[in-house]
C-alpha cells in the first residue's frame, strides 16, 4: 500500500472508529450493569442477551475494517446456533451461550480507551500539520493581536518578533507532517491488534465471513 493510501486508512480507522468506540462502550456496559443488576429477577438475563447479540453485531463492523489496517485477512470465530428443538428461551439465550459472546461485550468496553486515545493522537497529529503547514498564511495576523508578544517560542527563549513567531509554528507543523504517517500508524495498529487479539480467535478451521451478524 502507497503511503498516502496508508496514511488514509489509517486515520479513517482511527477517527470515524472512535463514535463507533462509543456507542459500542455506551451499550456494552450499559447492558451489562442492567442485566448483572437485574439478573436475580431474570429480567436482566434477555438484556444480557440483548447486549451480547448487539456487541456481536458491532464486532463485526471492527472485523471488517481489520484487514486493511493490518494488511492480512481475519477470520470470524464460530457463533454456534442454538441446538435444534430448543426452545425460545434457550434460543434467546444463545448469545450468552459461547464465550467469544461475552469477549464481543467486554471489548466493547477495553476498547473504548484505547480508541480515544488513538483518535485524540491522530487528530492532535494532523490538527499541527495543517495549522503549522498553513501557519504563513495566517500567522502574522496572530502575530499583530495584542497579548501574543511573540508566543510560546519568547515563552521559551527562542527568540521574539513576529518572524520568529511565524517560523516556529511552521516548522512545528512540517515536524508534525513528518512524523504524520508512523504516529497514526502506530495508533492504528494498537486498536487493530487489539481488536485482532479479541475478537479474530477463531478456530483454525473457521472460514466463516465477518459479514454474517446473527441471533442464532
Amino acid at each position: 500500500m502507497k503511503p498516502l493510501q496508508r496514511l488514509a486508512t489509517d486515520s479513517r480507522y482511527t477517527l470515524l472508529g472512535l463514535p463507533m468506540a462509543a456507542v459500542s462502550f455506551a451499550i456494552s456496559l450499559g447492558g451489562l450493569c442492567a442485566g448483572l443488576g437485574s439478573a436475580v429477577a431474570f429480567v436482566g438475563l434477555p438484556i444480557l442477551a440483548g447486549t451480547a447479540a448487539v456487541a456481536r453485531n458491532l464486532a463485526d463492523f471492527e472485523r471488517v475494517s481489520l484487514p486493511e489496517v493490518l494488511g492480512r485477512p481475519v477470520a470470524r470465530p464460530p457463533y454456534p446456533p442454538a441446538p435444534a428443538g430448543a426452545g425460545w428461551f434457550r434460543r434467546m439465550m444463545n448469545p450468552l451461550a459461547t464465550g467469544q459472546g461475552w469477549v464481543d461485550v467486554l471489548y466493547g468496553i477495553v476498547s473504548f480507551p484505547i480508541s480515544l486515545v488513538a483518535g485524540v493522537i491522530a487528530l492532535v497529529w494532523w490538527g499541527g500539520a495543517i495549522a503549522g503547514l498553513t501557519f504563513p498564511l495566517y500567522g502574522w495576523i496572530l502575530a499583530s493581536l495584542p497579548g501574543v508578544d511573540g508566543g510560546w517560542p519568547a515563552m521559551l527563549g527562542i527568540g521574539g518578533g513576529d518572524a520568529m513567531f511565524v517560523g516556529a509554528n511552521t516548522v512545528a507543523g512540517v515536524l508534525f507532517a513528518l512524523t504524520l504517517l508512523p504516529v497514526v500508524r502506530g495508533a492504528a495498529l494498537v486498536k487493530a491488534n487489539l481488536a485482532q487479539a479479541m475478537l479474530t480467535r477463531a478456530a483454525p478451521h473457521t472460514t466463516a465471513s465477518i459479514n454474517e451478524p446473527e441471533w442464532a
